[in-house]
């Protein structure tokens, strides 16, 4: 396979506003159009992509199966390390931090409301607090 690139991640929530707001504000997605799946849920949108979809579900709703999800983290690439910093410790966010010298980049470790792990990564140059 050739040109292959993500879409998108599908994340179940029993939240859902919580969540549209959480993405919005730190990661800055905005809510867009989505098809009506008879169900309820949200796309959040990267510019003209709708790079997370939310589905709402009852707590402990499964996806159609009795496995557990494995997802560990998905991520995402962020321009300014000390405004997203700023915005996560004005907003008592937890987060952790990790360079990954090898490959030149600055990881910000968050979670979301529903404790999803997500990391965002900056270059490492002149990412230092």
């Amino acid at each position: 396979m050739q040109n292959l690139r993500l879409d998108h991640v599908n994340v179940r929530t029993n939240s859902l506003q919580r969540m549209i707001d959480w993405y919005g504000k730190f990661l800055g997605l905005t809510s867009g159009p989505r098809p009506d799946f008879g169900f309820p849920g949200a796309w959040l949108y990267q510019e003209d992509r709708p790079v997370v979809h939310l589905v709402e579900v009852a707590e402990g709703g499964g996806a159609g199966t009795e496995q557990p999800l494995k997802l560990e983290h998905f991520a995402f690439i962020g321009e300014s390390w000390p405004e997203f910093k700023q915005l996560l410790d004005e907003h008592d966010v937890k987060y952790a931090v990790n360079e990954v010298k090898d490959m030149c980049i600055l990881q910000c470790n968050i979670w979301d409301p529903d404790q999803n792990h997500i990391h965002v990564d900056f270059a490492l140059s002149g990412s230092q607090s």
